[in-house]
């Protein structure tokens, strides 16, 4: 016999459903079977599955060992690496200094992304199990390029993954980011556009008016050190589509240096030799959150910085 108490992450689905997690390698048939058997009971008494599970009901599982082992499969459980730098965390969420050349999620299966860094940090601090991941896995809520640095949070409940994804989705944080790009820029302005991405060439293109299947993006900037030359900006975005702020400035001849999707390869060559330069100087540096209310409260007004890389110190210094 197994029994599981339902924790917070599981509560508030059905109880099929939660049963098809746990056992995720039995057909559907069987869990209903065992739920007309009273195999399979909530509580100590018989279900029929579509009943929602609350925090701390017990469900008991009259099964043989084998027949668990047969039907579950704990993914996840051979990860045992992790490398973060944590800005801030708490019991809900995790924001972390992301390094360039990290995936925030992994594209193919061998990947090791930032997802797969925080559940194994949460495993190495036993603040998750093997067998709680298989009903929930915490993950990431933002994303960034491989090649940005900076600022990402990461859900380790369900209610911080459901409220940070609420307060992005409605553009509640403000997001702010540093970057180099070529020229010079001498006023605080505000652009518009239609950005459309081609997912064959993971590549996006901006234009002024709207066309089929783009989106409207707005990104905000403000120059904080200029040469004629070369610039240092604070981006704020207020939409957050895929490359935004890497082709919208780019689009307005202003591409970020070291970017080799949107950038001048001629000053990007320049700088690899000079510096070593081989990502884009864009990182993810500053989160201020609204006054909240409700479970995730004890944020409001907060602000968290992630420190600059060092090359990108070193460039700014060298060029202002």
């Amino acid at each position: 016999m197994k029994q599981i108490l339902v924790n917070d992450n599981q509560a508030g689905q059905r109880l099929d459903k939660l049963l098809l997690k746990i056992l995720n390698k039995a057909p559907k048939s069987f869990i209903y079977k065992m739920l007309r058997k009273k195999n399979i009971v909530l509580n100590d008494k018989k279900a029929e599955g579509s009943e929602i599970v609350q925090s701390s009901d017990e469900i008991k599982l009259y099964l043989s060992d084998e027949t668990i082992d047969k039907f579950s499969l704990w993914t996840d459980s051979t990860i045992s690496r992790y490398d973060l730098d944590i800005i801030y965390e708490d019991k809900n969420i995790l924001i972390i200094n992301k390094p360039a050349g990290v995936l925030s999620q992994r594209a193919t299966i061998k990947d090791f992304s930032m997802v797969e860094n925080v559940i194994s940090y949460m495993l190495a601090t036993k603040q998750i199990s093997n067998e709680e991941l298989q009903s929930f896995k915490p993950s990431i809520c933002n994303r960034l390029d491989r090649n940005t640095s900076g600022l990402i949070i990461a859900g380790k409940t369900l209610i911080g993954l459901q409220e940070m994804a609420r307060l992005i989705r409605e553009r509640k944080l403000d997001k702010y980011y540093l970057c180099l790009v070529r020229g010079k820029v001498s006023e605080v302005k505000e652009i518009t556009g239609y950005l459309k991405k081609d997912n064959k060439s993971n590549k996006v293109t901006i234009s002024p008016k709207q066309t089929e299947n783009s989106d409207y993006i707005v990104t905000q900037y403000k120059p904080l050190e200029y040469t004629d030359e070369y610039t240092l900006l604070q981006v704020k975005l207020i939409t957050g589509k895929s490359h935004q702020i890497r082709a919208h400035l780019a689009s307005i001849g202003h591409p970020i240096l070291g970017d080799s999707k949107y950038g001048d390869k001629g000053i990007n060559s320049y700088f690899e030799k000079k510096y070593g330069l081989k990502s884009q100087l864009l990182h993810s540096y500053r989160y201020v959150f609204p006054q909240l209310l409700g479970p995730l409260s004890y944020l409001s007004d907060k602000e968290f910085k992630a420190p600059v890389p060092e090359m990108f110190t070193n460039i700014k210094i060298s060029l202002f």
